[in-house]
């Protein structure tokens, strides 16, 4: 039989399609099924991994500007209550808390300085009642607030012994 258009034989009967083998792309893709999903096995761990610390130190960056904002509210809110308040520690942290509410209060950490004399440490309800003599004009006050990293994702905590520290010194008006 005579093929019209190319000019080669083809023993085929009528109505059966004969077809020649090519060594172009339909070969190839029967050898490599299954590939990408061996790609994508090999590639998922990697890219979760990566995925994961992004969020974390996202959480970990968060933390630390939200600690840092407050620990700045409740300086200069320190700085401006000279003769307002009879207990400057707890002006001092309670405008700290309201700044940054998703810091759990409990975590919070605050030394408290005051004319260079430290007043309060390490507490989370600081109060230093009677202090108020500490605040002098022109004298500086310091507040400085820690807070635990909370990079803890499926009951796992990636860093143990992880604080964040914020420090913020101002003058008294």
């Amino acid at each position: 039989m005579m093929d019209m258009h190319g000019g080669s034989r083809t023993a085929a009967s009528p109505g059966v399609r004969v077809e020649t083998r090519s060594s172009g792309k339909r070969g190839r893709a029967r050898d490599e099924q299954g590939q990408a999903a061996v790609e994508f096995a090999i590639v998922l761990p990697l890219m979760l991994t990566i995925i994961l610390g992004v969020v974390l130190f996202g959480i970990a960056i968060n933390d630390d500007v939200a600690l840092t904002f407050a620990t700045d509210t409740g300086a200069q809110l320190l700085s401006i209550s000279r003769g307002q308040t009879t207990d400057p520690c707890q002006t001092a942290s309670q405008a700290a808390y309201s700044a940054a509410p998703q810091l759990n209060q409990a975590n919070l950490a605050f030394t408290i300085v005051l004319n260079g004399t430290t007043v309060t440490t390490n507490s989370t309800q600081p109060s230093c009642s009677g202090s108020q003599q500490y605040l002098v004009q022109s004298q500086t006050a310091q507040v400085t607030a820690t807070y635990p990293c909370n990079i803890t994702i499926l009951g796992v905590n990636f860093a143990p012994n992880c604080t964040l520290t914020a420090k913020t010194t101002v003058l008294i008006q």
